[in-house]
């Protein structure tokens, strides 16, 4: 009788869940990027990933109530970081140790809000969790999106983060006389195709 009612229970909550909640997918497409700006006691530099087009996908979870729940990621290569200069480039991927932590991954968690279809951008805040260097961490990030007729989504979301957040020592040149700041700048867009 127990295991009866005890089925009987899961059966009528997978139907609320169903009737409760809407499920969408976000298929990440072509032209994606991260971008990473910082400074040093000399100058500003500009680290990316352009061009970022692995197929993940963002399973998107409507319930009526917010923030809107979110759950997929984004693995970027380390290696493919560009810093436009040999030796500032070869300097951040030591610093993020690529040969141990050869992947970012940015884990989507939440959104305030599902965005409305139209041409106007809308901003939203949002939770996601960066991996860099063996280290987890849980960040607030800002977001800007353009929902194009519902079917195609652009996001930009951006973040300052700092080296120590992952227990890394920013890097230094000529005996420390090139210092670089603890303090970056992230910012990451994203074109997703909607599948419902």
């Amino acid at each position: 009788m127990k295991k009866q009612l005890l089925f009987l229970f899961i059966i009528l909550c997978g139907f609320s869940l169903r009737e409760n909640s809407d499920t969408t997918r976000w298929v990440i497409t072509n032209g994606c990027s991260l971008k990473v700006d910082g400074s040093t006691n000399i100058n500003d530099f500009t680290c990316d990933i352009s061009n970022y087009s692995k197929p993940d996908t963002i399973l998107v979870i409507r319930s009526g109530a917010l923030p809107v729940q979110l759950h997929g990621n984004i693995q970027l290569d380390v290696q493919t970081f560009n810093c436009h200069n040999g030796v500032m480039t070869a300097d951040l991927r030591k610093t993020l140790k690529v040969k141990e932590f050869p992947r970012l991954i940015i884990r989507f968690n939440s959104i305030s809000k599902y965005p409305d279809a139209g041409p106007m951008q809308q901003v939203a805040k949002g939770m996601v969790t960066i991996e860099l260097a063996g280290v987890s961490k849980k960040f607030d990030v800002d977001y800007k999106i353009i929902s194009r007729e519902g079917t195609y989504i652009s996001m930009e979301g951006s973040r300052k983060i700092n080296f120590s957040d992952f227990n890394l020592v920013p890097p230094r040149k000529l005996g420390g006389m090139i210092k670089t700041s603890n303090e970056l700048s992230v910012v990451f867009n994203l074109n997703m195709k909607v599948i419902k």
